[in-house]
C-alpha cells in the first residue's frame, strides 16, 4: 500500500477483523485500492470542516460518513451500491448545507436593509421639511419685493415661527436618528461580531478552527520572517479517540474533545499560543516566540497534566492520552513544509507507541517520550 493510503487508513483506527493476518500495529499488510483510497480522503477531509446545521448536526453527519469509511475498507462491500448511497447523502447534505449558508446571509442582509431603510425615510423626511422651509424662505422674499410693510411683517412673522418650529423639528429627528443608528450599528456590529466568531471558532470545543489556522499561521511567518524570532508549531491528536465514540458513543466523544482544548488552554498559557482544531481528534498548537526547548517544555507538562487527569461524564470515568509531533520554522522552509514535520513527527509518535511526543528537525526525526 502507498504510504499516504496507509497513513490515511491508519487515521481512522478501524476495528479490523479478529482473523486479519496484519499485523494491528502498523497494518502494512492490508490492501485497499486507490480508488477507495481516494474516497476515503475526501471523506475524512470533509469530516474536519463539517458546519453545524440544525437539520443536519455534526455530531450526525459525521456518525454518517465514518459508517461509510467503515464499508469502503471493507473489501466485500459492493462499490456501486456504496457510491450510490453515498452520492443520495451528499447531495442531500450539500442542499441542506447550502440553503443554511443561504438563511444566514439572508439574515444579515435583512439587517442591513432595515438599517438602510430608515435612514432612507428619515432622509426624505428632512427633505420635505426643508423643501417646505425653502418655499416658506421663497415666500418671505418675494414680501421683501413687493414693498408693503403690512405684507412683510406677516411673512417675517409667519417664517420666523416655521423656522424655529423646523429647527426643533429637525433636532429632534437627528437625536431620535442618531439613537437608532447607534441601536442598529451595534446590532449590525454584534451580528458581524458574532458571524465572525462563528467562521472562526470551532463550534464544539470553541477553539480556533482549520481556517483561521491557515489564516493565523501566514500572518505569524511573515512576523517571524522580519523579527527573526523563533515560532514552533505541535500537532497533537487524542490516542485511540474512535474508541470512545464506538463504547461510549458520540457525546462522550464530544465531551472528551472539550475536556481536551481545555487542557490545552491550560497548558499553554502564554498569551500568544493560538490553540486550534484542525480535524476530528487533530489539534495545531502555535507558539509563536518560542523555541523547541520551550515548546518541548510545554508539551512536558501537557502530557503530564492530561495522563494525570480523570474526567467525570454521567457515571462514567474517563482517561485519555494524547501524541503530538513538535516543530520549530527554521526560516529557510515554506509552510507546506513546516506543517508536514509537525504532522510526520505526530506520526511517528503514534507509530512508535503513542501517549509521547516526537521532535523534528530539518534532517531527522527524533523520538523523545516525555
Amino acid at each position: 500500500m502507498k504510504k499516504w493510503m496507509q497513513k490515511l487508513v491508519d487515521q481512522f483506527e478501524f476495528d479490523w477483523p479478529e482473523d486479519s493476518t496484519r499485523s494491528p500495529e502498523t497494518k502494512s499488510d492490508f490492501e485497499i485500492s486507490e480508488d477507495r483510497a481516494t474516497l476515503l480522503y475526501f471523506i475524512d477531509t470533509y469530516n474536519k470542516h463539517l458546519v453545524e446545521i440544525d437539520s443536519q448536526p455534526v455530531r450526525k453527519v459525521r456518525e454518517v460518513l465514518d459508517q461509510f469509511a467503515k464499508e469502503l475498507v471493507n473489501p466485500n462491500s459492493n462499490m456501486d451500491r456504496v457510491l450510490f448511497r453515498f452520492r443520495q447523502f451528499f447531495s442531500s447534505y450539500r442542499i441542506d448545507e447550502y440553503t443554511y449558508v443561504q438563511k444566514t446571509f439572508d439574515d444579515f442582509r435583512g439587517i442591513i436593509w432595515d438599517f438602510i431603510d430608515q435612514l432612507s425615510e428619515d432622509l426624505c423626511a428632512e427633505k420635505k421639511e426643508d423643501d417646505e422651509i425653502n418655499k416658506s424662505l421663497e415666500m418671505l422674499r418675494e414680501a421683501v419685493e413687493a414693498n408693503s410693510i403690512d405684507s412683510l411683517k406677516n411673512q417675517a412673522r409667519s417664517f420666523i415661527d416655521e423656522y424655529m418650529e423646523h429647527q426643533s423639528n429637525r433636532e429632534d429627528r437627528r437625536s431620535r436618528r442618531m439613537s437608532s443608528i447607534k441601536r442598529n450599528l451595534a446590532l449590525v456590529k454584534k451580528q458581524l461580531s458574532d458571524a465572525n466568531i462563528k467562521m472562526r471558532k470551532d463550534h464544539l470545543t470553541n477553539a480556533y478552527n482549520r481556517q483561521s489556522f491557515d489564516e493565523q499561521l501566514n500572518q505569524v511567518l511573515k512576523m517571524t520572517d522580519m523579527a527573526k524570532t523563533p515560532l514552533s508549531l505541535i500537532s497533537l491528536d487524542i490516542d485511540h479517540f474512535k474508541k470512545f465514540n464506538d463504547t461510549y458513543g458520540h457525546a462522550v466523544g464530544d465531551y472528551i474533545l472539550v475536556e481536551c482544548v481545555k487542557m490545552l488552554k491550560e497548558s499553554f498559557d502564554c498569551e500568544t499560543a493560538f490553540v486550534a482544531r484542525v480535524g476530528g481528534e487533530e489539534f495545531n498548537v502555535l507558539l509563536p516566540g518560542k523555541t523547541i526547548e520551550e515548546a518541548t517544555a510545554k508539551a512536558k507538562y501537557c502530557l503530564s497534566k492530561i495522563r494525570g487527569e480523570v474526567f467525570l461524564k454521567d457515571d462514567l470515568e474517563l482517561k485519555f492520552t494524547v501524541s503530538m509531533g513538535i516543530a520549530q520554522y527554521t526560516g529557510r522552509e515554506n509552510k507546506e513544509t513546516f506543517l508536514k514535520r509537525a504532522d510526520d513527527a505526530l506520526y511517528e509518535s503514534k507509530n512508535t507507541g503513542r501517549n509521547k511526543f516526537t521532535i523534528s528537525n530539518p534532517k531527522n526525526l527524533q523520538v523523545r517520550v516525555a
